[in-house]
């Protein structure tokens, strides 16, 4: 939680329009094609899966925060092997919105 709002405060600093940060509640598929997130992060006993996603104005937009936040001195604080999830699993992307309602 500590790490979810030192996020939503530097990236918000830098301009990024919107951070969500959420913990799952209801991710154990039990029937049908889709397997869920469980399966998909090899979940383990007493682990959870943590998403987030920020919203930008564009791609160049999302580049000059991103930027902006990895140069911030704090990020300097971070230890990537005392990190409380584990980083061989944690992953990051782009997408673009294809449909908006």
């Amino acid at each position: 939680l500590k790490m979810a709002q030192w996020g939503a405060k530097m990236w918000k600093k830098h301009g990024a329009l919107e951070y969500f940060e959420c913990v799952a509640d209801d991710i154990k598929v039990k029937k049908g094609a889709g397997q869920g997130f469980a399966k998909l992060a090899k979940l383990k006993p007493g682990e959870t899966i943590v998403f987030s996603w920020i919203v930008y104005k564009s791609r160049a937009h999302r580049d000059a925060v991103n930027k902006k936040v990895m140069n911030e001195p704090s990020m300097r604080n971070f230890d990537l092997k005392t990190m409380p999830m584990d980083m061989k699993r944690f992953v990051s992307g782009g997408f673009k919105p294809i449909v908006e309602a």
